[in-house]
């Protein structure tokens, strides 16, 4: 259903991995070798499998080396008891297999172009038109590896931008409509466009947003997105 790519990246163990606890619907493995922003991850797919992902550290400190059964909810209550918060999960969102074959096909709109380092005015009126909280919400940047605006009258009312994510064959992408330019249809042409972009160059699209953001998520459905499963991590503030 989801390109290899994907799936190669979430769910096929690192070499440097080793299983803990596996069933049919919770899994934990322990890896050195993870950064340390992401030492403690958490991926539920639509499936209803959830596969931790953790270094040895969280792994002594919610006392998972000392192999006593676990389930999620067990699981879960360890990390709270432990002291260790998680940031808050993200839905994940990619093309499918038979969307992606439809989506290669289609011509960009023409209010739609990339932008460069000559759009900065213009880019500068777009942010001064955003509130800080839609523009932090959405990330989106004129030095990112791919950048894609929509225009209308002129005015550029839409952004997308991308960034190639965690070494892997996936373009982080987000969007952001000016409030009076929402609801015409401008994200979702925008992200068909940058995914096209991302595509032609081996990069899967991965569209990222808070599980509450329901507009993101009507906006990724439109625009033809299809959602993997949610991913949380460990908080930036937790000490362990």
């Amino acid at each position: 259903m989801f390109p290899s790519a994907i799936t190669d990246f979430w769910l096929t163990p690192s070499p440097t991995s080793r299983l803990l606890h596996d069933d049919d619907v919770f899994s934990v493995t322990v890896d050195a070798a993870l950064d340390e922003d992401e030492r403690l991850t958490i991926l539920t797919t639509t499936d209803g499998k959830t596969r931790v992902l953790l270094a040895p550290a969280v792994a002594e400190a919610v006392g998972l080396e000392s192999g006593q059964p676990v389930d999620e909810a067990g699981f879960r209550q360890q990390l709270e008891k432990s002291g260790i918060p998680l940031h808050g999960a993200d839905n994940l969102f990619y093309f499918t297999d038979e969307d992606r074959e439809t989506l290669l096909g289609e011509p960009d709109a023409p209010p739609i172009r990339p932008l460069t380092e000559a759009d900065a005015d213009v880019f500068g009126q777009f942010e001064e038109a955003a509130s800080e909280q839609d523009l932090d919400d959405a990330s989106v940047e004129l030095d990112h590896w791919a950048v894609y605006g929509a225009f209308e009258d002129g005015r550029l009312v839409c952004v997308a931008s991308m960034y190639p994510w965690n070494d892997a064959p996936l373009a982080d992408l987000g969007v952001l409509t000016l409030p009076p330019y929402r609801g015409k249809g401008h994200a979702r042409r925008l992200v068909r466009a940058i995914s096209r972009h991302a595509l032609a160059r081996e990069h899967e699209p991965q569209y990222r947003c808070q599980l509450d953001n329901h507009a993101s998520v009507a906006a990724a459905a439109s625009a033809g997105l299809t959602r993997f499963g949610t991913w949380d991590i460990v908080s930036p503030d937790a000490d362990a």
